[in-house]
């Protein structure tokens, strides 16, 4: 398998991390990634937060337009260094911040919602091209965590990991939906990456993964798999992305086990699967060298209840530089 590299693909230079001035675990953690990720230290803001699970409209679109224009023209996307607020509204925090709060993300009823322009896209200059600051979560309650999130990055970064990308079925008709993209992921993957499709339940040990999708409320098989650094995975649900006393299982629990990044929706998506990470698109962008967060973002076509969290920069099949 050949990565690769683009000149105008995520880099440190073109990456803001925002944290919270009333929480110093957020800046803590915020101030040593900027200098583990060598993030310059104008790129680096603080703002004031409340610490709430879910954050109003009001309060975030001023604090939001603050921030834009405390950016750096240089800066293209954005981590956002705190576990609370992970939505504003009915909106996920890192669609909020990257689009702005809008009503069309908030149906009150099931419905779609607007179209990401990122969606399968070339390139990487979404606030230069479409005014879109792609921002993903890393949680800082969990000062170890967050540590232990940052390190894998750093070790995926240019590794060509040999693992295998896990696609699992489920006999949950409602959160299997994506199960149907499975076929073509595998035709477009397998040339470059280990595939396997398993059905569920997974009673033994799943090892050397560098991805795992499947479709459960809850995941009973997640203490048994072992990631490799710079691994991407999710589970298809309501509220995955509910990251505190929520009803189902929380992302956090991927990142717990060993994960790099993941994907969870912070209200009810109705199982629209536009909604969710397309498998093959997300790996197509990551196996080309492309950050976790580039690869994240472009694989959901409906962005506006999904909340993506983790180690941005992890670049696991880009060429060193």
């Amino acid at each position: 398998m050949v990565g690769h590299s683009r000149a105008e693909g995520l880099t440190a230079a073109r990456l803001g991390v925002i944290y919270n001035l009333d929480d110093a675990s957020s800046r803590q953690v915020a101030l040593e990634y900027a200098l583990w990720r060598a993030v310059p230290s104008e790129n680096v803001i603080g703002t004031h937060l409340p610490i709430v699970d879910v954050m109003s409209p009001d309060e975030f679109e001023p604090m939001r337009d603050r921030l834009i224009e405390q950016l750096p023209t240089s800066v293209q996307s954005l981590l956002l260094v705190w576990s609370k607020p992970y939505a504003v509204g009915c909106m996920s925090i890192t669609t909020a911040f990257a689009a702005g709060y809008r009503e069309a993300f908030c149906p009150p009823e099931c419905s779609r919602t607007p179209l990401s322009p990122l969606f399968d896209s070339d390139g990487w200059l979404p606030a230069d091209t479409v005014d879109w600051f792609p921002a993903m979560l890393l949680p800082s309650d969990d000062e170890d965590l967050a540590r232990a999130l940052i390190a894998r990055g750093i070790a995926a970064d240019w590794s060509a990991p040999p693992g295998t990308l896990y696609l699992i079925r489920t006999a949950d008709s409602a959160r299997n939906v994506r199960a149907v993209t499975y076929a073509d992921a595998t035709l477009v993957l397998q040339s470059r990456l280990r595939v396997a499709q398993w059905s569920a339940p997974i009673t033994g040990d799943v090892p050397e993964a560098i991805g795992y999708f499947t479709g459960a409320a809850r995941v009973e098989e997640v203490p048994r798999i072992q990631f490799r650094p710079g691994a991407l995975a999710d589970h298809l649900t309501s509220t995955g992305g509910v990251l505190y006393g929520g009803h189902q299982m929380s992302s956090l629990a991927w990142l717990k086990q060993g994960a790099t990044a993941s994907y969870g929706s912070v209200s009810e998506p109705c199982s629209y699967p536009q909604k969710f990470p397309n498998v093959g698109v997300l790996f197509e962008h990551y196996v080309h060298g492309e950050t976790a967060l580039e690869a994240y973002w472009k694989s959901v076509a409906m962005p506006g209840q999904g909340l993506i969290l983790g180690e941005p920069l992890a670049r696991p099949f880009a060429t060193r530089p």
